[in-house]
């Protein structure tokens, strides 16, 4: 990835310090003298393989784990202060919760511990095509993983927040979804901080305007990258192939796309922070790939790639 640095961020109070942060579990070292600094309007992509620190850094930062070092936010103490730290962040964990309790007094608890309107977290339910009305009484555990995805991302973007803290936010989306949340991070994007985990680059790199990764409890890299993919914004995609392929239906068929002629030409949407995601997908079926045009819509900024 081409990584420039950028100075167009809009600068405000410095939210998240880590200082010298060191973590053991027995004789176990997973945290290694982390030093890190996140600034509003910082869009993170915390990366790494598993193993490599991430989840015990995040636990760290909502006061879950106690550490060696000082972690603050906004000056506090996730661990002293953590119910004034807890009511600035908005948690999307990478695996649900095993809750019983029904969706809709879920939905009335989470909005009861940080002071915000049910209704509106229903509103941003509704946004990503999650009709909580229809499943109020539905024990959360019973939901599919993209139901379950969609409720806890509208629990963590349905209230006021200046810390948005992601683990794999998007990876139970399916392609509509995605868009719609990437846009709805486009609204937040000015006002808070963002720190989006994930193991893959590619998940998450059209998202952020910094990069870093860990590894074996160490930051390997610190990286701002160019701030230039619109959040809310979608390309039109065009791709032929050599010759019509079962496989290939099957795979593109879930992100909205449909052929013409049998086969061979494929036209739909892809939305633009998932380009990179989309593109990955396509190295599968390189040796199909005739054509790919993605387009935002102004001949300018067609870009094309053909394969002999």
């Amino acid at each position: 990835m081409n990584r420039r640095f950028t100075n167009g961020l809009r600068r405000g109070p410095l939210m998240i310090r880590f200082e010298q942060v060191v973590k053991r579990f027995r004789r176990q070292e997973v945290l290694k003298g982390i030093d890190l600094s996140i600034e509003r309007g910082h869009r993170v992509a915390l990366v790494g393989s598993n193993g490599a620190g991430k989840t015990t850094l995040i636990r760290c930062l909502l006061g879950e784990y106690t550490c060696q070092g000082r972690v603050r936010v906004d000056g506090l103490d996730p661990r002293e202060h953590r119910e004034q730290v807890l009511a600035k962040v908005g948690f999307v964990p990478q695996l649900p919760p095993p809750l019983k309790m029904p969706v809709g007094q879920l939905i009335t608890f989470a909005a009861g511990v940080c002071g915000a309107e049910p209704e509106r977290m229903e509103a941003m339910a509704l946004r990503l095509g999650l009709d909580v009305s229809r499943m109020r009484r539905q024990p959360f555990v019973k939901l599919s993983g993209g139901q379950k995805q969609k409720l806890l991302i509208s629990i963590a973007l349905g209230r006021d927040t200046e810390l948005l803290v992601m683990d794999e936010p998007a990876a139970n989306l399916d392609p509509d979804a995605r868009h719609i949340f990437f846009g709805l991070l486009a609204e937040r994007q000015d006002t808070a901080a963002m720190l989006i985990s994930s193991h893959r680059l590619d998940e998450v790199a059209a998202l952020v305007n910094r990069v870093i990764e860990m590894d074996q409890g160490v930051v390997v890299l610190d990286d701002r990258v160019a701030d230039l993919v619109d959040l809310s914004s979608r390309l039109r995609c065009r791709l032929v192939l050599t010759r019509a392929d079962e496989a290939f239906g099957r795979t593109v068929n879930p992100w909205g796309f449909r052929t013409s002629d049998g086969g061979r030409t494929w036209e739909g949407w892809v939305a633009g922070p998932d380009r990179l995601r989309f593109l990955g997908m396509l190295t599968r079926y390189a040796a199909l790939l005739a054509h790919i045009s993605l387009d935002e819509g102004r001949p300018a900024e067609l870009a094309e790639v053909r394969y002999a």
